[in-house]
């Protein structure tokens, strides 16, 4: 059995959170010694290396294991402390959520305004995609992801479905896409594209046999202004169908392609040993998901 103290995990996750042993050194109030007594201590109770030597230091493989180790620990304490001593506000439990930015704006806020009153929440804007990383680091205890496969030490729940469908403005369709959405049209049409991760214009393009990958690109990463740019006649993008309801009404926007949507699966992965605040806001989540997606 490997034993691990609470000290040593602490310790390496006020290493990652502050960027040097130094600097955890100075959070703690130890030396730098001990500090680096802490992890060759941590590191020979395991068997192996915690962090990469580089600057900033980062975590192998079991030094992710440890952080998130280390971050349930303050979990359990804080609900520990909410049980003792109910009445002091000061106690609140804080999580740190990765979210990705579709999500936070359209409608995951309305389950996290539920657990709002007792949780101290900070949100880390991420993509679906990419959110695991986080996750897997031990920087949040949970997150909004299109994996399904859980990652180590942790459970993994489906939320719904997100479609997006390919619009643009009116003025813009009628410019570009006059005698037709085809593969020649949308190898001129400026495209928008959320950030560089960005990969659901490519995955609705690769639907053409011959898939256009030269048309001019926009980078607009904020979810309202990627919309606003859309509106506004910058290019055409893919936007989540809960979100364009009304655009489509009124005719802001118009789907050139309605039926050749992309659906993305998001789901809910949150570390296995959790606590009475992350299954709050777990269970706050999901009912949001219910009503929402």
């Amino acid at each position: 059995m490997i034993d691990i103290s609470p000290e040593q995990a602490r310790t390496l996750a006020a290493i990652i959170t502050h960027g040097s042993f130094d600097a955890a050194a100075a959070h703690l109030s130890v030396t730098p010694s001990a500090i680096s007594q802490r992890i060759r201590a941590l590191e020979a109770a395991i068997g192996r290396p915690v962090l990469t030597r580089a600057r900033p230091a980062g975590l192998t493989q079991s030094g992710q294991a440890v952080v998130r180790f280390a971050r349930q620990l303050e979990l359990l304490s804080a609900d520990l402390a909410d049980e003792l001593q109910p009445e002091d506000s000061r106690g609140r439990t804080r999580l740190t959520l990765v979210i990705n930015s579709d999500s936070l704006h359209t409608w995951a806020l309305a389950g996290l305004a539920a657990a709002g009153d007792s949780i101290q929440l900070e949100i880390l804007r991420e993509d679906q995609e990419h959110s695991l990383d986080l996750l897997r680091a031990g920087a949040a205890a949970a997150a909004i992801t299109a994996t399904a496969a859980p990652v180590p030490g942790c459970s993994s729940r489906k939320l719904g479905t997100m479609r997006y469908l390919p619009v643009c403005a009116p003025a813009f369709s009628h410019r570009w896409f006059e005698s037709g959405v085809t593969a020649a049209a949308l190898s001129k049409a400026p495209v928008l594209v959320y950030d560089r991760k960005d990969d659901l214009q490519d995955r609705w393009l690769r639907r053409f046999s011959r898939p256009p990958h030269h048309a001019p690109r926009h980078y607009v990463p904020a979810a309202q202004e990627f919309g606003d740019a859309i509106r506004w006649g910058m290019g055409w993008g893919m936007m989540p169908e809960i979100e364009i309801g009304e655009d489509l009404r009124i005719g802001t926007l118009e789907a050139f392609a309605p039926r050749a949507h992309v659906d993305v699966a998001l789901y809910w992965q949150q570390w296995r040993r959790g606590s009475a605040a992350l299954s709050e806001v777990a269970e706050a989540v999901q009912a949001a998901a219910r009503v929402l997606l």
